[in-house]
C-alpha cells in the first residue's frame, strides 16, 4: 500500500510559521530577564533564586523598556523599508505578499505605526544615526508612493529622486562640522554614518530586478533577525537592574571600627539589610549594625566620541539632551569606600 502525503497549501503553511512566531515572540522578553538574573548572581542558583524573591518585575520591565526602546522602531523602518521594495520590484504585489512574510508585512503595514516608529526613533537614536533614519522615511515615502500610484509620473519623480537628494543635501550640510571633525579626528567608521545614507538613500526608492529584489531584502532581514537577539541580549545583559547602595557597618559606641560595604541594595526587612556585592557575594548585614545608608549614582557612561554636531554630541539621543538630569557635583565619600568623618 502506498501513503500519498498531503500537500498541505503555501499560504496555509506560511500562516502556520506565523503562528509558531507570534506564539514564541512573548517569551523573548522573559527569557531576557531571566538571563539577566543569573548574569546578575554570576550563574549562582541560589543567589539567583534570592533575587527573583524580591526584585519588582516591574523595575526589571522598566529596566527592559529603557534600554531597549530603540530596537522598536528600528525593526518597524527596516521592515517597512525592505518589505516596499519587494513589494514594487514584483509586477504582482498579492502575488508577492502571498510569497513572500518580508512583503505580506510591509503590505498590511498601518502608516500611523510607521509615523509613531519615525517620532520615536527620532527621540531616541543617537545622533549618528539620524541621517539613516532620514533616509529610512524618504525610503519609505517614495515607495508608498510608487505602490500606491504608480501612474503619476510626475509625482514620481518628486517622490523618489526629487526628494531624496534634497533632504540628503540638507542633512549633510546641517551635519558638515561633525563630518568634518570626524574626518580629523580619525574616527572614519562615524564620518561614513553621516554621509553615506545620505548619498547613498535615493538608489532604494525604484524597483530592483525581481531576482536581485529578492537577494537585497530577504538576506539583509535573515540576517538581522539572526544578529538582533544576541546584540538586544548583550545590551540588556548590562543594564542596572538595582540601586547601587553603600552602607556605614559598626557598632554602635562611638570608638567602634566602620566599614563601609557598596553594593547593590536587594532588600531591607526587620532584621537584616541584603546587599549583594560586586563579586556575587551576597552580605546580610543585621540592622543594629548598621550606621549610615546612602543611594550611589550609577556611573557616568563616558562618552565614546568627542565629535559634536552643533553642540549636539554623536552618540546622545534628543531625548538625552532635552531631558533634565541629575548633575553630581560632590560624590559621597561612602560611595567612595570611606566612612564619613565624625562630625
Amino acid at each position: 500500500m502506498t501513503v500519498t502525503p498531503i500537500a498541505r497549501p503555501p499560504r496555509r503553511v506560511r500562516r502556520s510559521q506565523l503562528n509558531w512566531l507570534l506564539t514564541a515572540l512573548p517569551a523573548f522578553p522573559l527569557v531576557l530577564l531571566v538571563l539577566r538574573l543569573w548574569y546578575l548572581s554570576r550563574q549562582d542558583l541560589p543567589t539567583m533564586l534570592l533575587l527573583v524573591q524580591y526584585i519588582s518585575p516591574l523595575g526589571m520591565i522598566s529596566a527592559l523598556i529603557i534600554t531597549l526602546i530603540w530596537t522598536v522602531p528600528a525593526v518597524v523602518l527596516v521592515l517597512r523599508a525592505l518589505g516596499g521594495l519587494l513589494l514594487v520590484s514584483t509586477p504582482d504585489q498579492e502575488d508577492a505578499a502571498r510569497r513572500s512574510l518580508l512583503a505580506l508585512t510591509a503590505l498590511r503595514m498601518p502608516d500611523w505605526v510607521v509615523a509613531v516608529a519615525v517620532a520615536l526613533a527620532g527621540f531616541t537614536w543617537q545622533l549618528r544615526l539620524l541621517p539613516t533614519l532620514f533616509m529610512l522615511v524618504a525610503v519609505i515615502l517614495a515607495l508608498t508612493a510608487v505602490q500606491r500610484h504608480p501612474g503619476e509620473r510626475r509625482m514620481l519623480v518628486v517622490a523618489t529622486l526629487v526628494v531624496p537628494v534634497v533632504l540628503g543635501l540638507i542633512v549633510l550640510l546641517w551635519a558638515w562640522p561633525g563630518i568634518r571633525m570626524s574626518l580629523a579626528a580619525g574616527e572614519y567608521g562615524t564620518a561614513a554614518l553621516l554621509i553615506a545614507p545620505s548619498l547613498l538613500g535615493w538608489l532604494l526608492t525604484g524597483p530592483l530586478p525581481p531576482r536581485a529584489a529578492r537577494l537585497a531584502t530577504h538576506w539583509p532581514a535573515v540576517a538581522a533577525v539572526i544578529v538582533a537577539p544576541f546584540v538586544i541580549g548583550v545590551v540588556f545583559l548590562r543594564a542596572p537592574v538595582l540601586p547601587n547602595s553603600a552602607v556605614e557597618v559598626g557598632d554602635p559606641a562611638p570608638a567602634a571600627t566602620v566599614e563601609v560595604i557598596r553594593g547593590q541594595l536587594i532588600t531591607v526587612d526587620d532584621t537584616a539589610t541584603t546587599i549583594l556585592q560586586r563579586g556575587g557575594e551576597v552580605r546580610f548585614i543585621a540592622n543594629d549594625q548598621v550606621r549610615s545608608k546612602t543611594l550611589c549614582p550609577e556611573p557616568i557612561r563616558t562618552q565614546h566620541s568627542r565629535i559634536t554636531v552643533r553642540g549636539w554630541a554623536i552618540d546622545q539621543s534628543a531625548l538625552e539632551w532635552v531631558a533634565p538630569t541629575r548633575r553630581v557635583t560632590d560624590v559621597d565619600p561612602r560611595c567612595l569606600g570611606r566612612p564619613l568623618k565624625p562630625r
